[in-house]
C-alpha cells in the first residue's frame, strides 16, 4: 500500500509519457487518467449508465458500449453539456485513480493527470501529496506536436490553447521537470526526484 502519492502533470507533447514511462522502470507504480477515462466509461459502468440516461441512449453503440466520437461532438458543441459530462466522469476517474495508487506495492505511486490543473487541480484531488510538473516552451510543444501528429501549427496551436496556460500549471507544482532538451537529460532529473519521493514515502 502507497501512502504518499505523486500527482504528475504537464501540458501536451511536454514529454509526460517520457517521464512516467523512466519513473515505471524505477519500479514505481504510475496509474494514468487517460486510462482511468476509459476504464470508467465501459460497458455496464455506473458512469456509463448515468451518461446514457443524461445524454440519451443514441450515446451508445449497438453493442452497448459507448459511442465517444458521437459524445465528443455532442459536448464540444455546447459548454454546459461538457461540463455535464465532467460532472459523470470526474469523479469516478478520480476514485479509480486514487484506488490504485493506494493499492500500488511501491514504497509511493505517481497518479499521472495530464488535465490536472484545468480539472481543479490541490482543491479537485486533495489527497496528492506532491505535484510534479512536466514542463517545456510553447514553441517546443508547438514544434513536437506538428512532428507527432503531423499537423499544421494552427491546430496545434489550438490544441495548446484549449489546455490551462503554462504558468497555471507550474504554479501548481511541487516540483519541475524541465524537459527542453535532450530526452536522456531527464534520467538524472527523475532519479533525483525518485530518491526524494522514496523519503518522503519512508517518513509518511
Amino acid at each position: 500500500m502507497s501512502r504518499f502519492v505523486v500527482g504528475l502533470t504537464g501540458g501536451i507533447a511536454s514529454g509526460k509519457s517520457e517521464v512516467t514511462r523512466r519513473f515505471e522502470a524505477l519500479g514505481v507504480t504510475v496509474a494514468d487518467a487517460d486510462v482511468a477515462a476509459r476504464t470508467v466509461v465501459s460497458k455496464g459502468s455506473p458512469a456509463l449508465a448515468m451518461i446514457a440516461e443524461r445524454f440519451g441512449p443514441d450515446m451508445l453503440q449497438a453493442d452497448g458500449t459507448l459511442d465517444r466520437g458521437r459524445v465528443r461532438a455532442h459536448v464540444f458543441a455546447a459548454v454546459a453539456e461538457r461540463k455535464a459530462l465532467e460532472a459523470i466522469t470526474h469523479p469516478a476517474i478520480r476514485q479509480l485513480l486514487r484506488d490504485q495508487c493506494a493499492q500500488a506495492e511501491s514504497p509511493y505511486a505517481i497518479a499521472a493527470i495530464p488535465l490536472l490543473t484545468e480539472a481543479g487541480g490541490r482543491d479537485a484531488y486533495a489527497w496528492l501529496d506532491r505535484i510534479l510538473v512536466v514542463d517545456a516552451p510553447e514553441a517546443l510543444q508547438l514544434a513536437r506536436l506538428m512532428q507527432r501528429d503531423g499537423s499544421d501549427a494552427v491546430l496545434a496551436q489550438q490544441m495548446i490553447d484549449a489546455q490551462a496556460s503554462r504558468a497555471q500549471r507550474l504554479a501548481l507544482a511541487d516540483d519541475v521537470v524541465p524537459n527542453d532538451g535532450h530526452p536522456d537529460a531527464l534520467q538524472a532529473q527523475v532519479e533525483r526526484l525518485h530518491a526524494i519521493y522514496l523519503q518522503a514515502a519512508a517518513a509518511a
